[in-house]
This record gives structure tokens, C-alpha cells and sequence, in this order.
């Protein structure tokens, strides 16, 4: 597959290794999402020469994006023939080490496209990872290739996936990749950016993931244990209290406020208030802010150099013994836990898997 730009001159081709990337362009795929994944790829041309990673774009017959610069991405049209064709046309393998499927849409309501997932998949066997973009995990789900799998989409989407495709895991989370980094999702827009440089990161090292973050010009890469941020309204069930209530929660992280005194300055009662949580949250008020100012926490001793007691204050932690019980009581591991695993991932050399 030809690249998508000059071979960089520090990079022997005879020595290096090469990753070929298909971005497959369905109805409704945004932009920016695949403007992420190809920064991401170029960036690590840039940063390492281990690995070069070629790219290519595919639209498929009567399934291209609208786009008024499509032409741009110069894709190839694939014609869709159910997946049975043999060698040519709808029965070809991309002939990638990855495949990404950008969607906006879900409609899951041609037959041909998921045979044609399903064929991709086959011919991949083992040695292909596959990726659904924003609406894309949806037609890979709709085609059978997440079952068992945890994986997530843009979150208006969620609650009808759950319903329709039971066999996947769903999750509101930014981004999902299995143990063997051969099925990934993630949400829409930047969200790909993490993804990216998630998978980058597992396959050259921490290291890498690191400076890919810095060369992007990203404050940090969101990891997967972080939630799509949704609208108020749809993320809180259409209860304006409730989002009220957590924008306040939100707002207040260094210095929480009791129970009693966001019910009052939401206008309802506490009484109220816990039912709110609970009937769309599943959580008591006062544990769904303690998570949230952990979460804060974590992100801090990941992505910061502030102090540990610094980090514990500034979350609304009374001492440094107050803020490592709650840290482990939540993640199982102390803050200095945290930061060390972190520091360790940083010193390791590019490549090298953890021990």
C-alpha cells in the first residue's frame, strides 16, 4: 500500500518495520475524529523509527461521507459485493495491520457493508486489529466482531446499543481495547487522539505515549477509565437538579460541600437529592463526589509533579493519611503506589513490556 507521504530520511526502509493503516469512511464520519488518528500516525513517524506507519482511505460503493473535501484524502471507492467475491472487489483484504471504521450513523441496515466487515475480519485472522470510530463500533457490533467484547460509542447512542446488541459490552467510556489490542472503540471527535495514542503507547512503550502527548500539544491523553463528557441535559436523564447538583459538585473539588448544603442550593431536599442520584446515577451524592474528586486525584498523580499532600489538599483531602486511605479504599493502591508505577512506565525504554 503506498504511503501516504515521503519516507522520513532518518528511517532505513530495509531495517524498519511497517504498520499499513485503512481508514474506511462510512456516512456521518466526522472530520476531526479522522484527522486525530492521522496526526497521531504522523506524529509517531516523527518521533520514533522503529515502526513506519503507512496509510490509506477507502469509501465503499454508495457509502461515502459527504464532505465538501473528501477529495483531499484522495480514498479509494471499494465496491461492496457481500464478502463471498473471492479475491476481487468486496472480497479483498485491505491488506492492513490496522483497520478503523469512522460512522456518525447506526442505522446498521446494509447487509452488504457488515458481510464486508465480517470478510475484512476474516482475512485479517489474527495478525489484524480492528477499531470502530464514533459510530463505527456500531457497525462492528452490528457485524458480530465485538461479541464479548467492551467496547463504546458516541454516548447518545449507548442505551439503544445495549438494547440491540446484548452481546457487547457497552461502556460510556472514551475509549475500550481488549487484552490483546486487536479490538479498540472510542467515542467521537478528539476522542480518537486518546485511542491513538493508547495504542501507540502499547506498542512502543510509555515513553512514546508520553512524548506523543506533548507533541499533539495535549495537557494529557484521556485513559480509559475516563467517561465521555455528554451534554447536562442527556448525561444527568433530563433532570436539570441533578445536573445542577453535580456542576456544583464539579465546581468545588478542593473544598467539598456537605450533602445538606448542595441539596439547599439546588433547591430541593436532601431527601430528594439522594433519590435523584440514585434512580440515574445508582450512587449516594456524597460517594459520587468522593469519586469524583479521587478521579481528579488519579489524573493529577499521572499527568502532574505537585506533590502528593499537594494533590490530596487541592481534591478536598484534610491530610495526607486521609487522602491515601480513600485513594486505596477506591483503586486499591495507594497515591505513592500510583505515582511510582507511573515514574517506572516513564523510565522504561521504548519497546519493553512491563514485568
Amino acid at each position: 500500500m503506498p504511503a501516504s507521504e515521503p519516507q522520513p530520511a532518518a528511517l532505513a526502509p530495509e531495517t524498519a518495520a511497517h504498520c499499513r493503516c485503512a481508514l474506511v469512511l462510512l456516512p456521518g464520519a466526522a472530520l476531526l475524529s479522522v484527522a486525530g488518528v492521522l496526526e497521531a500516525l504522523q506524529r509517531a513517524n516523527a518521533l520514533q523509527t522503529a515502526c513506519r506507519y503507512d496509510w490509506r482511505c477507502f469509501t465503499l460503493e454508495g457509502q461515502a461521507p459527504t464532505w465538501p473535501g473528501l477529495a483531499l484524502l484522495a480514498p479509494v471507492t471499494v465496491p461492496l459485493r457481500g464478502g463471498e467475491g473471492g479475491e476481487e472487489g468486496g472480497g479483498a483484504a485491505l491488506d492492513a495491520e490496522l483497520l478503523l471504521v469512522f460512522s456518525g450513523e447506526a442505522a446498521l441496515d446494509d447487509e452488504r457493508l457488515l458481510s464486508w466487515l465480517r470478510r475484512q475480519a476474516q482475512l485479517g485472522a489474527e495478525r489484524m486489529a480492528i477499531a470502530g470510530i464514533d459510530g463505527g463500533s456500531a457497525w462492528l457490533a452490528a457485524a458480530g466482531l465485538l461479541d464479548g467484547e467492551r467496547a463504546t460509542v458516541a454516548s447518545e447512542w449507548i442505551e439503544a446499543l445495549q438494547e440491540e446488541q446484548p452481546a457487547v459490552v457497552w461502556s460510556d467510556k472514551v475509549w475500550e481495547m481488549n487484552a490483546s489490542g486487536l479490538r479498540m472503540s472510542c467515542a467521537g471527535g478528539s476522542a480518537s487522539l486518546d485511542l491513538m495514542t493508547a495504542w501507540l503507547g502499547r506498542r512502543h512503550g510509555e515513553r512514546l505515549a508520553q512524548d506523543l502527548t506533548l507533541a499533539l500539544g495535549l495537557e494529557r491523553a484521556r485513559g480509559r477509565d475516563e467517561r465521555q463528557r455528554r451534554p447536562v441535559a442527556e448525561q444527568r436523564g433530563n433532570s436539570p437538579k441533578l445536573a445542577e447538583a453535580l456542576s456544583l459538585m464539579e465546581a468545588n473539588l478542593a473544598e467539598p460541600l456537605p450533602t445538606e448544603d448542595v441539596a439547599r442550593l439546588v433547591g430541593v431536599s436532601r431527601r430528594q437529592l439522594e433519590r435523584l442520584f440514585k434512580q440515574h446515577l445508582d450512587a449516594l451524592p456524597s460517594r459520587y463526589y468522593l469519586k469524583l474528586r479521587l478521579n481528579r486525584a488519579r489524573r493529577l498523580l499521572q499527568q502532574s509533579s505537585q506533590s502528593i499532600l499537594q494533590i490530596g489538599l487541592s481534591c478536598g483531602f484534610s491530610s495526607g493519611p486521609h487522602f491515601s486511605n480513600a485513594y486505596k479504599a477506591h483503586f486499591d493502591k495507594t497515591p505513592r503506589d500510583e505515582r511510582s508505577q507511573r515514574a517506572a512506565a516513564w523510565r522504561r525504554p521504548a519497546g519493553e513490556s512491563p514485568p
